[in-house]
């Protein structure tokens, strides 16, 4: 008996659930669909969105002699053997090559294909869940149009899931309330496949599926996301910027969403970056209390880990902000990047003999100690820099007080 997403699975461009960015009225993707002049294209979105579905609508759509490649299995061999295909009875029409997770093939396989494609013996789809500007060929992606996938909303898996319901009812009714189906949309984080997945394993254990088995069922079933791709890198970005945007609620809820997957390295690092680039003079007495509570966190594991980690992004959340530091810093880099580097003055230097071509004899360095408020001017960076300034102070309290502080010193 085939899986209920094979039964569902949409025949036409208006049974697809979601991706009305591309597929809506109007619409680039769709238009390119009805016109039948196929470019090569590639599919980027996380799986279960529609990418098979809608290549699979394509090729029926265009007369081309379909041709499916998962490249985490393809080999050389089968790129060979589908181009000794090209001009046989069979495939008159051409040949579309839908090529399932590209970035698994490595440059050699990917340049195989490139010939084909640029002669027109075959037209790609190639799909993927990782960013295709990263992991595909340049010379194909210059020759292909990318379109993105979104993830699909809760209301749109729902819709999928009541068709489901009706086609599961043909043999036996199905009874499910709507509060059920809601959650199962929830709990498929977006992917169609997942939602329908679970939808048929509550319908194994009867046709009057409750409450209490869809939560049985999704118990265990929190969302996980492969933490070298896309994804992963979304939350983290998301989790560093809302503890920067003073979002506390937010923030903490994607801590969650990191340590719901056992990410505990990622929130422990981007806490600890953020509490230093983000608040940073501020607030510095921030670092170690955060840097205690990532060691806290470290030491007693998950599920514990979650506490330390909550009050600490919390407060990194709600204290004032300063990147006066990190900007100090990147400025910094930039010139010595560019080759600024001169010599270091020679009252810095760590030498106590002068040679004979010396202009000046002896080191001079003025030690600040010996003077009133422990200061006194004299030149610290190289020549070519020493009118360069790096450090502004920041607009917050404890900044401000230092810059009152040093303009008294100095008589500004």
């Amino acid at each position: 008996m085939s899986p209920l997403a094979d039964k569902l699975r949409p025949q036409t461009i208006d049974e697809v659930a979601g991706q009305k960015h591309l597929l809506g009225k109007d619409k680039v993707l769709r238009r390119i669909i009805e016109s039948k002049q196929l470019p090569n294209l590639i599919f980027y979105g996380p799986s279960g969105v529609g990418k098979t579905t809608v290549a699979n609508i394509i090729a029926k759509n265009c007369g081309k002699k379909l041709h499916y490649l998962n490249a985490t299995t393809a080999s050389t061999a089968d790129i060979k053997e589908i181009v000794a295909s090209i001009g046989t009875i069979d495939s008159q029409g051409g040949i579309l090559l839908y090529l399932d997770e590209i970035q698994y093939f490595n440059k050699k396989q990917q340049q195989i294909l490139l010939s084909y494609i640029e002669n027109g013996d075959i037209t790609l789809i190639a799909s993927t869940t990782e960013n295709p500007y990263f992991y595909v060929y340049n010379a194909i992606l210059s020759r292909s149009t990318v379109f993105e996938f979104k993830t699909l909303s809760a209301p749109d898996i729902c819709e999928v899931l009541s068709r489901a319901v009706s086609i599961l009812s043909e043999e036996e009714t199905v009874t499910i309330s709507d509060e059920a189906i809601k959650k199962i949309a929830l709990a498929a984080a977006g992917d169609v496949r997942r939602s329908l997945n679970m939808l048929e394993l509550c319908r194994m254990l009867g046709s009057d599926i409750s409450d209490q088995t869809v939560e049985e069922i999704l118990e265990g079933n929190s969302v996980r996301y492969d933490r070298e791709g896309d994804q992963h890198y979304d939350i983290v970005s998301a989790y560093q910027k809302s503890m920067r945007g003073s979002d506390p609620d937010a923030a903490v809820y994607y801590l969650g969403r990191l340590l719901a997957a056992g990410d505990l390295p990622s929130a422990c690092r981007r806490l600890l970056v953020c509490a230093n680039e983000d608040v940073g003079l501020a607030y510095p007495q921030i670092i170690p209390i955060v840097k205690a509570a990532v060691d806290t966190a470290l030491m007693v594991g998950l599920p514990e880990a979650r506490i330390p980690l909550a009050n600490a992004v919390i407060l990194v959340a709600n204290a004032p902000k300063s990147v006066s530091a990190y900007n100090a810093i990147n400025s910094a880099m930039e010139d010595i990047e560019k080759g600024l580097i001169g010599d270091i003055p020679r009252q810095l230097q760590n030498k106590h003999f002068d040679g004979e071509d010396a202009a000046v004899k002896g080191q001079n360095y003025k030690y600040p100690h010996s003077y009133k408020g422990h200061y006194v001017n004299q030149q610290y960076l190289p020549d070519i820099l020493k009118h360069k300034k790096y450090y502004e102070f920041g607009d917050n309290k404890l900044e401000q007080s230092y810059k009152e502080y040093w303009k008294k010193i100095k008589g500004e």
